[in-house]
């Protein structure tokens, strides 16, 4: 896979994972048998890594919230991209 394709990919994964994000939360407020489909796991730092050098600070952290439908978003990408490349 080339770097062209691979940011493609990439590109396409992130829209799976904010669009399936989107629908799982939508379901789940308005359906209350699936209400699980919100539930979000966070995977990263619980605090974030914080430098302070008196005269300038910065703060360091990284954290995803991932719930199923979004999840399920980016392989509907992946699989979307590999029908499209074809």
């Amino acid at each position: 896979m080339n770097g062209k394709a691979f940011r493609n990919v990439l590109f396409l994964s992130l829209i799976g994972c904010i669009g399936g994000s989107l629908v799982g939360d939508i379901l789940g407020e308005h359906f209350a048998k699936i209400e699980f489909l919100r539930r979000t796991y966070s995977i990263g730092t619980a605090k974030p890594l914080v430098v302070d050098f008196k005269v300038m600070s910065f703060t360091l952290g990284l954290n995803f919230n991932i719930n199923l439908m979004a999840i399920a978003g980016i392989i509907l990408a992946i699989v979307v991209y590999s029908k499209i490349r074809k």
